[in-house]
């Protein structure tokens, strides 16, 4: 299962295609439009998100409410996009507008502009926009409706804005009452208090999001290649989201500063089954998952666009100037983990797939329990 994303922050829509999906997965519009409303949620979003209401169109790969193992074509309208007309069209118009020349710490402007050779900015800008994120959340809720068929269930929580830490419960009820997805209350009220002072000062803070991934079934992934070890490829995805900077999975930077005898997961059998008594290492042993939940952390950069300005320079003329202010936000950390989990789900999803077969759901299912029938013991193997 791979998939690709299109569209500009203010243009028409934005597109994602879905290739693998298999055939037969029961599929709706009101399935992914959850997550979409999810990830518009959150304390500390800015004024774009009184403007959408992002809502899926099922353009492709589906008919009678079942997938038909074509790719999924999914789109969401930007409702923005009229105020954007001039600006966005993909036609030349008579009076182009003002390009943007005054470049952002922290965002891909200037990389990007020396990368392409561009002299304005807005083509940087409107396509490396966390506004493309929307795009994946709809894919990942379509990864995640596969893999609920198999018992795994993926969720966030955040822990962590700014200075403000909680420990995490996943208590899915507490999480998604809390104006910052945290189900601690009484740090969700400090975290609230941090991000109203930095909107005060005309900043912005960063955070952690705590992904989790239940019902894991033992042996997605692998450890023969590199570029096939499960690990890797669940960070490369999660470290894609825009103002990721960072991930660890399980307790890795408190577990390396300590001994192997009080890290490793000691293995014992309870009921036919192997178990942990503990999870230290977030449910991945060599690339390869254990059966354990799988549990990444995820830290986020403050967003780059600051309603005070830092210093900067002018593309054009090099001279100084200062940085370019685009409607943003103040935190996007609530928000980042409903993308965390897309991005955890797509990668679980295409790995089941690559492990059962993505033709059909219901040989998919077959294969599952197949598997499932031999996972204890071997003396205990029918």
């Amino acid at each position: 299962m791979r998939f690709l994303t299109a569209g500009e922050s203010h243009g028409p829509s934005l597109v994602a295609i879905l290739d693998g999906v298999p055939a037969g997965l029961v599929l709706e519009a009101a399935d992914i439009d959850r997550d979409l409303r999810r990830r518009q949620g959150g304390y500390g979003r800015g004024g774009r998100q009184k403007i959408e209401r992002d809502a899926v169109r099922l353009v492709g790969g589906v008919r009678q409410g079942r997938t038909t193992g074509a790719p999924v074509a999914l789109r969401i309208d930007n409702r923005d996009a009229v105020n954007w007309e001039r600006v966005m069209s993909a036609e030349p118009v008579a009076e182009p507008p003002a390009p943007v020349t005054r470049l952002r710490p922290g965002h891909a402007d200037l990389a990007g502009a020396l990368k392409h050779g561009l002299a304005d900015v807005r083509d940087v800008l409107e396509r490396a926009s966390a506004r493309e994120t929307a795009a994946r959340v709809a894919a990942g809720a379509v990864a995640k409706s596969l893999l609920r068929l198999v018992g795994i269930r993926v969720t966030s929580e955040t822990v962590a804005i700014g200075d403000v830490s909680a420990e995490p419960g996943f208590d899915e009820d507490a999480v998604e009452a809390s104006e910052v997805r945290c189900g601690d209350a009484a740090r969700s009220r400090e975290m609230i208090a941090a991000i109203d002072a930095a909107r005060q000062a005309g900043d912005t803070l960063g955070g952690i999001t705590a992904v989790r991934s239940t019902g894991m079934l033992p042996g997605l992934g692998s450890y023969a290649q590199w570029d096939r070890r499960l690990d890797g490829r669940v960070a490369q995805a999660l470290c894609s989201i825009p103002s990721v900077k960072g991930i660890s999975f399980g307790d890795a930077f408190v577990a390396a500063r300590e001994r192997g005898s009080a890290v490793h997961d000691p293995i014992s059998v309870r009921g036919g089954a192997f178990t942990r008594g503990r999870n230290r290492a977030g449910g991945l042993e060599g690339g390869v998952t254990n059966g354990e939940d799988l549990v990444a952390l995820v830290a986020l950069k403050p967003i780059s666009t600051l309603m005070r300005p830092l210093g900067s320079a002018d593309l054009r003329t090099g001279e100084a100037a200062p940085a370019h202010v685009e409607r943003s936000d103040i935190c996007v950390v609530p928000a980042a983990g409903v993308v965390a989990e897309a991005m955890l789900a797509l990668v679980l999803a295409d790995a089941l797939c690559d492990k059962f077969g993505g033709d059909a759901v219901d040989a998919l299912l077959a294969a599952v329990e197949r598997y499932r029938a031999r996972l204890g013991p071997l003396a205990t193997r029918p």
